[in-house]
């Protein structure tokens, strides 16, 4: 069931909502001029009715049972902000130039995560634009944006929206929103947007007004759980399935990134996910190009990926923490928080060769068995990443890896992730060393509830005691030290690491043993005493064998390899990308000792 205005040309309009266990609902037009459209309620509990006289840029409320004005819980644009009139859109006026385009797949992909507010000083989807060409001309062919549904104010990380189909007024609205992934697409860039379908923000929060959107049988850290498998959730399952399609069909976005689904609780015969991965999938059979779904899941469960034949949800990826978590520990030391599971040298290596980490292993953070094992799965089911929003944002000083850690470790995590066979992510500003922080801000209007998240913000990071002063998520001052130094790109080690991501991602598309993700033909070993991982790919085309060397000492070995006329690709040790000097030879041969710097690695291609 469509659900919204519909806008259906020559000021023609149809309003759907759901609101099963009300007596009396309308459509109220404040703009441009007040009036007042009765609406008929069918049999599942959806109010309808179709006007004359609704031009595009109509505002409206709904009026509830003749009393409470509230805005459309589906409304496509909201440009007063969370507590204003919904507006009446007209998604056929955009002239779109994508009609050959047909996606990238997702083993291909090297996703570029990034904040709207915070990409660029503008802060705007149209901002983003200029800066296509450079991120696609260094090797990003997919951007993941952060949350743009409308939240209150102007500054979040987009995870308190309460309108999942408006996108965010002061980005540019839905229109602006169009108009990057147009560019997106004509630069070969696909565009994956983060979803939250676990709950609903705080402020401006109306949804509860028109139905049984909430369960009291389960609790998120948000509070209430969305209503997935209880009574009368067929219209709220409606309601988030035709979100997705939303995107999809509307704006052309080509992946969503469900967040945390492990907040999704279904206990019903079809999981909502299944539900929704089939539904997907009949559209991408309609439009001709496949239309993904990645899930970020905190369950190490591969029933998340597995197929719907099988029992699973068909989720065509999900996010695999334990590579972060396991590359972070050894490059930083922090054994704080859910660190505590991590450490060792040889969880990096499973992360690699297997995914999970903890695949039903007793978990000393969580204090029980955690995982299931995904060996079996291939990589590009699985994106990985040395940071994210999370898990810089979620640091009380909002430090990324270039703040902890010698830019030779920032070397050597670009070799881990980009030359792993899962499908790589970075997080804007990464390429190149960005140190400005990533903090959490919100600019709600009820102070009460800033307060509220100041509270709750500080309570968080208790398992994360680090010295230096609490950042209020209020304060303007906050926001702006989190935009982009965009242009230190181009300066000294900045660049230098710029040039070395860039290289590996050139690597990664032209060597045919990177290219492919299959984790069959994949050999890793590890010595935990020396922190030294040695990896090998190949397949009938090339064989590549790179060491990695995560201490910070020199270490001597023997490479794990059978046979020899090993020829060098790459060393991070070479003076070209500010190392002090290479030490492996040119030529690398089976059965002989060799000596790696630390913090470094070599690649080498047969």
């Amino acid at each position: 069931m469509k659900i919204g205005s519909n806008y259906l040309g020559d000021n023609r309009c149809e309003f759907i909502v759901w609101a099963p266990e009300l007596k009396e609902v309308a459509v109220k037009i404040t703009a441009p001029q007040e009036r007042l459209l009765p609406m008929q309620k069918d049999e599942a509990g959806y109010w309808k009715v179709t006007a004359e006289g609704i031009s595009p840029g109509t505002h409206y409320f709904y009026k509830l049972e003749g009393d409470a004005e509230r805005p459309d819980p589906a409304s496509h644009f909201q440009p007063e902000g969370v507590h204003g009139a919904s507006q009446v859109i007209d998604h056929s006026t955009i002239q779109w130039s994508d009609d050959q385009w047909s996606g990238v797949p997702l083993d291909e992909m090297i996703i570029y995560e990034l904040h709207v507010g915070t990409f660029t000083p503008e802060g705007s989807f149209d901002a983003i634009i200029p800066r296509l060409r450079e991120l696609y001309e260094f090797g990003v062919n997919a951007i993941e944006i952060m949350p743009v549904a409308q939240f209150p104010g102007d500054r979040n990380w987009g995870y308190d929206g309460t309108y999942p189909f408006a996108v965010q007024n002061s980005y540019g609205g839905v229109e602006g929103l169009k108009r990057l992934v147009d560019a997106c697409h004509q630069q070969g860039i696909a565009v994956i947007m983060d979803v939250v379908y676990n709950h609903f923000g705080p402020e401006g929060n109306y949804i509860s007004n028109y139905g049984p959107y909430f369960t009291a049988t389960y609790k998120t850290p948000w509070g209430m759980a969305v209503n997935f498998d209880d009574k009368r959730s067929d219209g709220v399952r409606n309601y988030f399935i035709e979100n997705a399609l939303y995107w999809f069909e509307n704006c052309h976005i080509d992946a969503l990134r469900l967040d945390a689904i492990h907040a999704i609780y279904d206990l019903g015969a079809k999981h909502f996910l299944e539900e929704l991965s089939e539904r997907v999938e009949t559209l991408s059979q309609q439009v001709g190009r496949k239309l993904y779904l990645i899930a970020e899941s905190d369950l190490n469960d591969v029933r998340v990926i597995r197929d719907r034949t099988l029992g699973g949800h068909s989720m065509d990826a999900q996010w695999s923490d334990d590579f972060h978590h396991a590359l972070h520990t050894i490059l930083t030391g922090e054994t704080i928080g859910y660190y505590k599971d991590f450490g060792k040298c040889e969880q990096l290596a499973t992360a690699l060769k297997e995914s999970f980490v903890y695949s039903w292993k007793l978990s000393a953070n969580r204090e029980r068995y955690h995982g299931n094992d995904a060996k079996d799965f291939p990589g590009q089911q699985f994106v990985i990443a040395t940071q994210n929003h999370d898990q810089v944002g979620n640091r009380m000083l909002g430090e990324r890896l270039s703040n902890l850690v010698s830019f030779d470790a920032l070397k050597l995590a670009a070799a881990a992730l980009l030359l792993s066979p899962n499908v790589p992510m970075l997080f804007m500003g990464e390429e190149y060393g960005e140190e400005s922080p990533f903090l959490y801000f919100v600019s709600h209007s009820d102070h009460d509830l800033v307060e509220a998240v100041r509270k709750g913000r500080k309570e968080e990071f208790k398992d994360f005691h680090i010295e230096g002063e609490f950042q209020d998520p209020f304060s303007q001052e906050t926001f702006d030290q989190c935009i982009l130094k965009w242009e230190k790109r181009q300066e000294g080690k900045n660049k230098a690491l710029l040039e070395l991501h860039q290289h590996l991602i050139q690597l990664r598309r032209t060597i045919p043993a990177l290219k492919s993700l299959d984790k069959q033909n994949l050999e890793i070993s590890c010595s935990e005493a020396d922190k030294l991982i040695q990896m090998r790919r190949g397949n009938q085309e090339s064989e590549i064998f790179c060491v990695m060397n995560f201490s910070k000492q020199d270490v001597t070995f023997k490479p794990d390899v059978a046979d020899s006329s090993w020829s060098k690709i790459l060393d991070s040790a070479d003076e070209k990308w500010f190392g002090a000097g290479a030490k492996l030879p040119e030529q690398l041969n089976s059965g002989q000792e060799f000596t790696i710097p630390p913090l470094s690695f070599a690649l080498f291609g047969k």
